[in-house]
């Protein structure tokens, strides 16, 4: 068509395809949910497959992607407020304060959000952790931006690298991936990451941005907590990091046992993603809930509510999924992944490229790893010995890259710490970026040793 070849032709239409797509989404402000269903049916249209097949495309990838992706965001998020209603989160900050003491204030800032933000969208983590935030920094003298930086590091750190967040799941879905040894890696790749961007980052800005807090936002966040006991340190741990624990189980079994062995069925139906974070979420009814008074009626109206913020990102997860079927289906993956191959591309650093051009036009980390790890996915195919668990790792670290003005996140942090936005790029964007280049160069590290 129009004298190119074929492959020439699928290339050009995923290219323009993907640039309305950012158009829809930054320019027109469409839905991300809408402009999706409207990108993949035009891919579909445009690169000549049966229209009979356009529609059943985009409901297999949108299908396929919710019948997991849904269950996990659900059972997470209801875990994320039962812990966020009890105290859990303000007992493990409170905790790790203690332990550093105030002159290493902003390291147990760090660590707290780490581990408050394993089972919690980011978002969440933000809000519920904010508050903390300001209290520190009124009784101890620091600095704002000392301190709240390496919290957004230790969220954004774990909210792009580890499942059970939704950007690694995505990815871990499409390429194929391990989650135990995602969740083993992640963790080596996003502890170090998060310091370096944290801590260290944090207080090197600190010296030229130290964060001026409004007076408003201090006297209605900085409030002195109600004299309410705490479920303890221990419980808390113990219940928040139940599902890694058993998902990291699962992969150590499929190890040590053979395929068929009664030991490994078993570890691997109570390893999986929805059966861990099942029984965290029914641990935490007790943990969290009754043990703290909560009774019954008032904990099924809280994962009610829990549910109602999830609907917009499951479906724009869901369109995602469908469009990235539509680009597998049309072909367009596999002209990629054949000139990726050509072109003797790393596929770590493709994948890691491809999600960061798509967050830096989108905005949406979301966006970003699910369409970035569609375009890679063909390439694991073609390239013997691909490690897939980094692939999924590369994509993540790719969609955390330069926040900036089209991204909710970067207003977000603007707004609660009081700053202009040359110097919410000087922190909050530069820290996002940091976190993304630094984790790629870990991950390239770990490549050749795994």
């Amino acid at each position: 068509m129009f004298g190119m070849s074929h492959e020439s032709y699928l290339l050009l239409d995923a290219v323009v395809t993907i640039i309305g797509l950012i158009v829809l989404i930054t320019k027109f402000k469409v839905h991300p949910f809408i402009a999706l269903i409207i990108a993949a049916g035009f891919l579909g249209l445009t690169s000549g497959m049966p229209v009979d097949k356009i529609i059943k495309a985009f409901q297999d990838g949108f299908g396929g992607v919710l019948g997991f992706v849904g269950i996990i965001l659900a059972l997470g998020t209801m875990l994320g407020k039962m812990m966020a209603e009890s105290g859990g989160a303000d007992q493990i900050a409170q905790t790790l304060i203690r332990a550093f003491g105030k002159e290493k204030v902003q390291w147990a800032m760090m660590f707290a959000a780490f581990l408050v933000g394993i089972p919690l969208f980011f978002e969440i983590g933000f809000v519920l952790l904010i508050p903390l935030v300001f209290i520190v920094a009124r009784r101890t003298g620091v600095s704002l931006i000392k301190i709240g930086i390496p919290l957004l590091a230790g969220l954004s750190a774990v909210h792009g690298l580890v499942p059970p967040h939704p950007g690694p799941l995505l990815a871990i879905g499409v390429f194929g991936a391990d989650i135990g040894k995602t969740i083993l890696y992640g963790l080596i790749v996003a502890l170090p990451t998060a310091i370096i961007a944290g801590p260290i980052f944090g207080t090197f800005i600190a010296k030229y941005i130290p964060g001026n807090p409004s007076q408003e936002l201090v006297d209605q966040l900085a409030r002195e907590p109600e004299n309410k006991a705490l479920p303890s340190f221990g419980i808390t741990l113990v219940t928040v990091l139940l599902p890694v624990f058993l998902m990291l189980l699962k992969t150590f079994a499929d190890i040590a046992f053979a395929e068929g062995h009664v030991v490994r069925n078993w570890m691997d139906m109570i390893g999986h993603p929805i059966t861990a974070l099942l029984l965290a979420l029914l641990l935490s009814l007790y943990t969290f809930g009754h043990r703290q008074g909560i009774h019954s009626k008032q904990i099924l109206k809280l994962l009610d509510a829990s549910l109602a913020p999830t609907a917009a990102i499951i479906l724009i997860i869901g369109a995602g999924g469908g469009f990235k079927q539509m680009l597998v289906t049309s072909g367009v993956g596999d002209v990629i992944g054949h000139m990726a191959v050509n072109a003797q591309i790393n596929p770590i650093l493709l994948a890691w490229l491809v999600a960061a051009v798509i967050r830096v036009a989108t905005g949406s980390a979301t966006v970003a790893t699910i369409t970035g790890a569609g375009i890679v996915v063909p390439v694991v195919g073609m390239i013997p010995g691909v490690n897939r668990e980094l692939l999924v790792l590369a994509t993540g670290a790719g969609s955390l890259i330069l926040s900036h003005v089209n991204d909710a996140g970067f207003w977000l942090v603007k707004q609660y710490f009081n700053m202009t936005v040359a110097e919410t790029f000087k922190t909050w964007t530069a820290m996002e970026t940091i976190l993304s280049v630094v984790a790629l160069i870990f991950i390239m590290l770990l490549s050749l040793v795994v």
